[in-house]
C-alpha cells in the first residue's frame, strides 16, 4: 500500500513500559525504519531502555517530562500515559501509537500488515459519520457508495482519529479476561467502518493514530485509577480519553473510524489480580457513559481545546461530588489544555482557559 504523505509528516509514539524493546523493535522494523519515532519511557521505569539501532528517534525520560511541563504536572505521564508526552511534544501532522507489547499482524493470507500505511489510509480518506454505508468503507478499494446513499454527503468529512483491532489478546476488560482466560482473537475481519455521529464507542489506546492538529488536544491523560496497575486492563485513561475525542469529533464534524489495521497483541499480565485494580473502573463506566451521552457543547466552543475546556467543567459540574476520582479528572484535562497551549502547538493559541 502506498502512502499518500510524506514520510516526515509522521511521528510514531511508543510509550515504553518495558526496559528491552529490542524484539518489538526489530519485529516492526519493516514499518517504523522510514519515519521518525518519539519514545517516551514510563517515569516510573528504573532500568535503562535497550533499542536496537537502525532507527531515526528521540528518547524521552523522567528528567525530560519535569524540564518540559514541570515536576509537578509529571504525573500525567506515568504508566500508559507516558505516550501522551509524545503526543505533546510531535510537531507532525499524523502520530500513530502502539503498545510495546504487541507486535506486526498478519492477514489470512499470511502478509506482514502494515499498520502504517493502513492508517494512514483511513486518515487520508474521508469519514462518513451522518449516514451509514453498508458496505462500510465507500473509499476503499472495490468499494463504493450503496443505492440509497444521498449524493450530498458523499464527499465526507475529514477522518481525525483511526482505531485499530487486535489478533490474539483481544482488548478486553479484566473481568471478561478473567472469566475467558484462554479465549483468543483469530478473527481477521478486512473491514474499515466510520462510527457513526451520536454513537460512543471505547477507544483502546493500543493501537491508534490521529490526525494531531484536528484532535491532539482531545487525547488528554486524565482519568486515574487510585489503584491503576502497568497492565492495559487495570487502566481507563484510554477509555476516558476516547469518550472526550469522540464528542468533540461529533461537535466539530469530523470522523473516527474502527476496524483495520489489526496488531497482534502478546499475553501480560495476570487478569485476576488486575482484576481489583480495575474494578473500580469498572463500575464508574456506569456514570460514566450517561454523562457523555447527554453533554453538549455549545456552538461558541469551535476549537478542540474550547471543546475539553467544556466538557472538563461539565464533568467537575455533574460528576465532581460523585467520586474524587472525577474531580482529578476535570482538574487534569484544564492542565492538559494549558500544557498544549504552552508547549504543545506553536498553533494553539486559545485562551480558552
Amino acid at each position: 500500500m502506498s502512502l499518500a504523505i510524506k514520510d516526515d509528516e509522521v511521528d510514531i509514539v511508543i510509550g515504553a513500559l518495558r526496559s528491552d524493546l529490542t524484539i518489538f523493535m526489530n519485529e516492526w522494523r519493516p514499518m517504523f525504519s522510514r519515519f521518525h519515532l518519539i519514545i517516551v519511557k514510563d517515569p516510573d521505569l528504573k532500568e535503562e531502555l535497550k533499542i536496537p539501532e537502525g532507527f531515526n528517534l528521540d528518547v524521552y525520560g523522567k528528567p525530560d517530562i519535569d524540564q518540559v511541563v514541570g515536576s509537578s504536572t509529571s504525573i500525567l505521564f506515568s504508566g500508559y500515559s507516558c505516550r501522551y508526552f509524545g503526543y505533546l511534544v510531535s510537531r507532525k501532522k499524523y502520530i500513530i501509537s502502539v503498545d510495546d507489547d504487541c507486535l506486526p499482524a498478519r492477514d489470512p493470507k499470511g502478509f506482514l500488515v502494515d499498520a502504517v500505511a493502513q492508517h494512514i489510509s483511513n486518515l487520508t480518506n474521508p469519514a462518513t459519520p451522518f449516514f451509514f454505508n453498508t458496505l462500510y468503507d465507500p473509499y476503499a478499494e472495490g468499494a463504493d457508495f450503496v443505492r440509497g446513499y444521498p449524493f450530498s454527503l458523499r464527499g465526507g468529512v475529514k477522518c481525525a482519529l483511526s482505531c485499530g483491532l487486535w489478533l490474539n489478546l483481544a482488548d478486553h476488560d479484566a473481568p471478561t479476561q478473567a472469566l475467558k482466560a484462554r479465549q483468543r482473537n483469530s478473527r481477521y475481519v478486512d473491514a474499515v467502518m466510520t462510527v457513526p455521529a451520536g454513537s460512543l464507542i471505547p477507544i483502546s489506546g493500543i493501537n491508534i493514530a490521529f490526525e494531531r492538529e484536528a484532535v491532539g488536544p482531545a487525547l488528554v491523560p486524565a482519568l486515574k485509577l487510585a489503584g491503576e496497575g502497568k497492565c492495559r486492563w487495570e487502566t481507563m485513561e484510554d477509555i476516558w480519553s476516547g469518550l472526550c475525542v469522540k464528542v468533540v469529533c461529533d461537535h466539530l464534524g469530523l470522523g473516527v473510524k474502527t476496524g483495520l489495521p489489526y496488531i497482534w497483541r502478546t499475553d501480560r499480565g495476570d487478569p485476576i489480580a488486575s482484576l481489583k485494580k480495575e474494578w473500580e473502573g469498572v463500575k464508574l463506566m456506569e456514570e460514566v457513559i450517561p454523562f457523555f451521552q447527554s453533554v453538549r457543547l455549545p456552538r461558541e466552543a469551535t476549537t478542540v481545546e474550547e471543546c475539553i475546556v467544556e466538557v472538563a467543567n461539565a464533568v467537575k459540574e455533574r460528576l465532581g461530588s460523585m467520586d474524587p476520582v472525577f474531580a482529578r479528572a476535570a482538574k487534569a484535562m484544564l492542565d492538559w489544555i494549558k500544557l498544549w497551549q504552552s508547549v504543545g502547538s506553536s498553533s494553539s493559541r486559545s485562551s480558552a482557559v
